[in-house]
């Protein structure tokens, strides 16, 4: 079975009871589509769990584009006036990093050893961009975003990180009429005629996963690609 959930944002106990709910196996694929870190409490502990499982595959999203040059500074011991000597450009992305909610990241990060923060930063270097699976005669693109730049005669490896990281899909429209796009990024309660926000979206050759897992009105949310089979954490 092949299995896609995403934007987990640090919720590491809606993590495990989803896993627990879905019964996943050896055997099984999970896709994990990007925002592991950031916002939520515990992300070092879902890494670590997706770390010691080789059949979970990450894919990148645009909290682990902000958080990895930022984290590869963090594996050191840091000293007191950090901040002030950062250059110009590396303090502003910094800092536009802490906007968007790296506070817990950085706070579980540095409680890790040394050598386990650098084994952490060294395996989020190896999330990939997308995924792609035919499962049950259908295709489907697997990816943390939308596809910016779009063109339906480009192939999805043609795609850069930022085309598929940043984007925001306009779900009335789809993409393709023969393949599936799986998506997080968009929580389902921003997506404005979903009539039932917070909980997965499928129309228009979409499936929309994200649904707000650090949300009060959200919760972290699964998909089961060869059954259609939903699972929610709360």
């Amino acid at each position: 079975m092949i299995y896609a959930m995403s934007d987990i944002h640090g919720q590491y106990e809606q993590f495990l009871t989803l896993l627990e709910q879905i019964g996943i196996r050896k055997e099984d694929t999970l896709y994990i589509l990007g925002d592991v870190v950031d916002r939520g409490p515990e992300p070092m502990k879902i890494l670590k769990y997706m770390m010691a499982h080789s059949n979970i595959i990450p894919i990148i999203g645009n909290h682990e584009v902000m958080a990895l040059p930022n984290l590869k500074l963090l594996v050191p011991e840091v000293s007191r006036n950090f901040l002030d000597k950062l250059p110009p450009k590396v303090y502003r992305d910094f800092a536009n990093w802490t906007q968007n909610g790296s506070t817990s990241t950085i706070q579980d990060f540095r409680k890790l050893p040394q050598e386990e923060r650098h084994q952490v930063v060294e395996y989020m270097k190896s999330f990939r961009p997308y995924g792609k699976e035919i499962v049950n005669g259908q295709e489907y693109w697997l990816g943390h975003a939308g596809l910016d730049h779009f063109s339906e005669t480009k192939h999805l490896e043609e795609y850069s990180v930022d085309d598929l990281v940043w984007t925001r899909i306009d779900y009335e429209i789809p993409y393709f009429d023969d393949i599936i796009v799986v998506s997080g990024h968009t929580p389902t309660q921003n997506i404005l005629w979903n009539s039932h926000p917070g909980y997965i979206f499928k129309a228009n050759h979409h499936i929309a996963i994200d649904c707000g897992a650090g949300k009060s009105n959200g919760r972290l949310a699964a998909i089961c690609l060869d059954t259609g089979e939903e699972y929610y954490a709360r």
